[in-house]
């Protein structure tokens, strides 16, 4: 049999053995960041659970690939296990540009989201998702892919948190989110890990993605500015110049308060909003906000 299809042939010719130790170098990076022992095995399964060829995952389905009795061990690494999860981002970043460290590499921003049920999964709200194509009860987070002529994989990540959570201390604080959880746009969401990526001492030749985040000014002027350095210490950065909003954009309340699934209510439209696409972080919050509910 003949085929063109790439990938196909490049899963015929990967090693087994050399990829299970490959496997067991990465788990090895990130085994520090995990608190107890076990969690730490359950870890490598749980990775090993994302990567195989199950038709659904969730704890449930991975729990039982793994050879567990029951998902409360996969549950309980998610929810209440002591790790910590920013420090792994971090380790996964610097292994992933250590081994398809490449010049002219480019960093790519986009989103997905997750189609959801209910109301109390953190973030989710009824919203655009390109994953249903339409309009869906979701969750969407803003994810940096790093791509090289060696291969690409994602390096950062940032879950989008609407104002409809944001707007709602109560419901945060139940959903697990801190105190100081501010509203961020998508393209605010995407320059802190574009900042982040560079303050890490990395540099790449561009930086892309559709027109929600090339369409905005701020994230273009630090795009360029991303692929125009050369040294590999990123340049202390200027103030960006305050946001201006449109005509057409709603200002909110000082102390708005609202029902899961509601908006808070609309006050008279002023200069100086967010715009429309969003802002908010969990890992870590935001330095500043553009606005407040």
């Amino acid at each position: 049999m003949w085929t063109n299809d790439e990938t196909v042939a490049a899963g015929h010719s990967v090693d087994p053995v050399r990829w299970r130790e490959a496997f067991e170098v990465a788990m090895g990076r990130i085994a520090g960041r995990i608190a107890r022992y076990e969690p730490r095995l359950r870890a490598g399964r749980l990775v090993l659970g994302l990567l195989s060829d199950l038709p659904r995952k969730n704890c449930w389905t991975i729990a039982e690939w793994a050879g567990e009795t029951s998902p409360h061990g996969m549950q309980h690494l998610l929810c209440r296990a002591v790790w910590d999860a920013d420090a792994v981002r971090d380790d996964v970043r610097e292994y992933v540009v250590e081994h398809l460290r490449n010049e002219a590499a480019v960093l790519v921003v986009d989103e997905t989201g997750d189609v959801k049920k209910g109301i109390r999964t953190v973030a989710v709200q009824r919203q655009y998702t390109g994953t249903a194509g339409r309009i869906e009860n979701s969750q969407v987070a803003v994810y940096l892919v790093y791509a090289g002529e060696r291969g690409h994989a994602a390096v950062d990540r940032e879950l989008y948190i609407p104002r409809s959570w944001t707007c709602d201390p109560d419901r945060c604080r139940a959903a697990g989110l801190g105190e100081d959880t501010v509203f961020a746009t998508k393209p605010e969401l995407a320059r802190t890990m574009i900042e982040r990526f560079l303050d890490a001492g990395h540099h790449v030749g561009w930086v892309t993605g559709d027109e929600v985040y090339g369409g905005n000014r701020h994230c273009g002027r630090l795009w360029k500015s991303a692929a125009s350095a050369t040294s590999s210490r990123w340049p202390a950065r200027p103030k960006p110049p305050p946001e201006v909003a449109s005509s057409g954009q709603t200002a909110w309340s000082s102390g708005c308060r609202s029902e899961p699934g509601r908006k808070c209510p609309p006050v008279a439209a002023r200069r100086g909003t967010a715009s429309t696409t969003g802002r908010s972080s969990t890992w870590p919050a935001p330095a500043r906000a553009t606005t407040s509910c």
